[in-house]
């Protein structure tokens, strides 16, 4: 049986060296981090469980946590707050979602250093939630016209934002012509492979929904972003209209690898084009609304997710609401309601339980108390695994 640090090291071993090391420190900073950054092991372990409640086969976005839920404009440019990251979107038992979710609240509140009863409670509102929306058997969507308290501030905000902002805290001026600004989020890219990337995108944001602006690439980098998905390859695009005054575009072009839960899942999943064509296809399935720009491409035999970066993606900052409860509980409740609105919405599609099967699994709920239980055994092995692997990260193994 191969060990923790052995399983981690396999797991990345198709990834940039260097951007895995990256990968690693992010994951050093805290139990939650950890549990973002090793996916696969939450679904290696869970996969052995024989007693796991039962559950229909619903489109998973694979790696439900606090943090892959957040804002983003849609195609209709209005901004919505829902489910936002799909790289490991499966078809799969409708508990293993749930469960991770529920999982990541007590790791991640108590990486906060929240009550470890508030996380407990916490944990349980989700749970109950989720069930008591799937007994209604009704997908909802949340933009800033209907939603309510903090997730109605929080998008107000971010709504507000402009794209003039993104371009002030991501270019510069460099020999009189704006290009994106070089950090420790934002690499240089070789020569060759840049100007191979910059025409590719040229010819791609020619062929769509754009073409009308003419848009030309005026730079790319390599971008730095996220955890679990750090050391796939991933690219970040400036575009500037040459007949609109004044308009830009960033468009971010992320590597698709094979979903983390493959090899746990024996439900025969469809015969995708690629994996981008996978995870897109999923995220266009379970979201309401698209993001912008939302497509699949093959880039030098590799598979790539394309989409418009906006300044008004966003996330909630669970740190600046300790002791808000109030805030807290509307939240988690927004989080299971639209997790029950991406299955419901998913529902039926290539093997996926219907609307009915979702509401009879709401109504026998006796599985909530199985899934909080294991939620908060398996929480106690994240922080073992954690600490074991950050005794390996000192000592400079990675």
């Amino acid at each position: 049986m191969p060990d923790l640090i052995d399983r981690i090291k396999k797991f990345n071993e198709n990834r940039i060296p260097d951007i895995v090391k990256l990968k690693y420190e992010a994951m050093s900073q805290n139990a939650f981090s950890f549990f973002r950054g090793t996916c696969h092991l939450f679904y290696e372990d869970l996969a052995k469980v024989k007693s796991f409640p039962s559950s229909p086969f619903t489109w998973l976005c694979g790696d439900l946590h606090l943090e892959n839920f957040g804002s983003y404009k849609g195609d209709n440019h209005l901004v919505y707050f829902d489910l936002n990251d799909f790289d490991e979107g499966i078809l799969a038992p409708a508990s293993w979602e749930i469960v991770r979710m529920a999982t990541s609240i007590i790791v991640g509140f108590d990486s906060l250093g929240f009550d470890a009863g508030v996380a407990k409670q916490t944990a349980e509102l989700y749970l109950n939630t989720y069930a008591e929306t799937l007994k209604t058997g009704k997908a909802i969507s949340i933009d800033p016209r209907i939603a309510e308290g903090i997730v109605c501030t929080f998008l107000t905000a971010v709504e507000k934002r402009k794209q003039k902002q993104l371009l002030k805290r991501l270019t510069v001026r460099k020999k009189g012509k704006l290009g994106l600004l070089l950090d420790e989020k934002h690499l240089k890219i070789d020569k060759p492979l840049k100007k191979d990337l910059e025409q590719f995108v040229s010819d791609w944001i020619g062929k769509g929904k754009y073409a009308c602006y003419d848009f030309e690439v005026l730079d790319s980098v390599f971008r730095i972003a996220g955890t679990g998905s750090l050391g796939v390859r991933r690219y970040l695009f400036l575009l500037k209209s040459q007949n609109t005054k004044g308009k830009y575009l960033f468009v971010d072009m992320k590597q698709a690898l094979e979903s983390s839960l493959q090899p746990y899942i024996k439900a025969t999943q469809p015969q995708w084009e690629s994996e981008a064509n996978r995870v897109v296809a999923i995220q266009k399935r379970m979201q309401n609304v698209s993001p912008a720009l939302l497509g699949a491409t093959i880039f030098k035999d590799e598979s790539y997710v394309l989409k418009q970066m906006q300044p008004t993606a966003d996330k909630i900052v669970f740190s600046v609401l300790k002791d808000r409860y109030d805030d807290i509980d509307e939240v988690v409740t927004d989080m299971a309601k639209l997790t029950v609105s991406a299955q419901l919405r998913s529902g039926g599609r290539q093997g996926s339980g219907i609307a009915d099967s979702l509401i009879e699994f709401g109504n026998n709920s006796q599985w909530k108390n199985n899934l909080l239980d294991y939620a908060l055994g398996y929480a106690e092995q994240v922080k073992k695994d954690y600490q074991a692997f950050l005794d390996e990260y000192n000592k400079g193994l990675y």
